[in-house]
């Protein structure tokens, strides 16, 4: 087919052959093993490629992976390289629990995949504290009970030292607005305003 006669509709009705073949597999017995054999490696050979070699920087440290293009830097941190500490909230990137660094700048790794993270120094809060010294957000959340269930405390922590980083303004109200993209459903955000306001105090 002339691919510059494709029509929105034969997309659609080729997008959806193997979903449909394999519908037939399920509900007709009666096909042959020749015929369930071929339906299977079109419903196989439409899910995408396989892994491919992908090479990450993460907190200092060189990680070889061999993971399928479609895995986000979040899912390949915590279920690659068993780094917890970035969770998993909304999936969506409106939540902010996932925050990581990417040449220092703030990225929501929900949302990142793992291939675009390549040539990149990540940081997560797994790479912020040296040895048993809290890096001083770290230590500002604790000293000021900057959470509560503790689930957005990561990515809460990690977008507080970027904000530092860059030079915002730390007057509450600018606090509350460069923090925005990083939601507290226990609702700790006054205190939460009040560790970054100290620890920007302490880094400057």
């Amino acid at each position: 087919m002339d691919v510059r006669r494709v029509t929105r509709r034969h997309f659609l009705v080729r997008a959806a052959l193997p979903a449909v073949a394999a519908g037939v597999v399920a509900g007709s017995p009666r096909l042959s093993a020749a015929a369930r054999a071929a339906v299977s490696t079109a419903v196989l050979s439409a899910s995408g490629p396989g892994p491919i070699p992908v090479t990450l920087n993460v907190n200092g440290e060189s990680h070889a992976l061999r993971i399928e293009p479609r895995v986000t830097l979040l899912d390949a941190l915590r279920e690659r390289l068993q780094l917890t500490g970035t969770k998993k909230g909304c999936d969506q990137g409106t939540c902010g629990a996932c925050t990581v660094l990417a040449d220092g700048r703030r990225i929501n790794s929900c949302l990142t995949l793992a291939v675009m993270a390549q040539g990149k120094a990540i940081t997560t809060v797994e790479g912020l504290a040296h040895g048993d010294q809290l890096h001083p957000v770290q230590a500002a959340f604790l000293a000021h009970d900057g959470f509560q269930c503790g689930y957005c405390t990561p990515g809460q922590i990690v977008s507080a030292v970027a904000l530092i980083a860059e030079k915002r303004p730390t007057d509450e109200a600018s606090v509350r607005e460069w923090m925005s993209g990083n939601i507290c459903r226990c609702g700790a955000y006054p205190n939460i305003v009040a560790a970054v306001r100290d620890a920007a105090g302490a880094r400057s």
